[in-house]
């Protein structure tokens, strides 16, 4: 079974709305897109996280998929990530959209997860989602998803689409590789590492005031 990958940026509290530009979705009334632009250099390696789609197919929510589509089919001819994405097959998830313009793009039917599943049992290269925040948090909730590529970087936003949100099934994950941006991003590699596994640092019985703050957090006076 092929495995699907999730790359995403985000800034250090989990925004990752727009970052390429202001036009790319200033939904909401998002007034800072463009946030990471001030932190790429060429440490970043687009290709190993999957960014440029290389030797993948591609998934992609309604949203990145028009962003993309309304971009990468009109840079220039000898841009190696612009070839390389508008070579690949991609698969889009959209219950609005009925006709795809972007070449080797296809509308996944039915069920999201359902097609999903069957895409991941197919033979062919690993599915690459980038960006598509809405997608990704379903798949995830689906334990769809087999590796995230995370770059975060140094910028707090304060509002906008988080890349984890209110649908996320609560679940461990395990870094199995992270480096250090010359501009300061972090960019690290997380695979699912199954549950949570909860513990606490308590090793004595409560104090009698540790007893007094539970029940007042217990009659939602806390």
């Amino acid at each position: 079974m092929r495995r699907l990958i999730a790359s995403t940026f985000t800034s250090l509290d989990g925004i990752m709305q727009a970052p390429g530009g202001p036009e790319e979705d200033p939904t909401g009334g998002f007034a800072f897109g463009g946030w990471m632009f001030p932190y790429a250099d060429d440490s970043m390696d687009l290709s190993a996280a999957g960014f440029d789609g290389k030797d993948r197919e591609l998934l992609l929510g309604r949203r990145t998929y028009q962003i993309f589509e309304a971009y990468w089919p009109y840079q220039p001819h000898d841009d190696p990530i612009a070839k390389t994405l508008n070579a690949a097959k991609k698969h889009v998830a959209s219950r609005t959209l009925t006709t795809l313009h972007w070449n080797n793009a296809t509308l996944l039917h039915g069920d999201v997860v359902s097609a999903v599943i069957a895409l991941k049992a197919m033979p062919g290269p690993d599915l690459q989602m980038i960006g598509s925040g809405d997608l990704i948090q379903t798949l995830q909730a689906a334990a769809l998803i087999d590796e995230y590529n995370v770059w975060t970087f140094p910028v707090v936003l304060g509002r906008g689409k988080r890349l984890f949100g209110d649908r996320i099934k609560p679940s461990a994950l395990r870094l199995v590789r992270s480096q250090v941006s010359t501009s300061g991003a972090v960019m690290s590699t997380y695979v699912p590492h199954g549950d949570i596994q909860p513990g606490s640092f308590a090793t004595l019985a409560p104090s009698e005031r540790e007893r007094t703050r539970r029940k007042t957090m217990a009659d939602g006076m806390w």
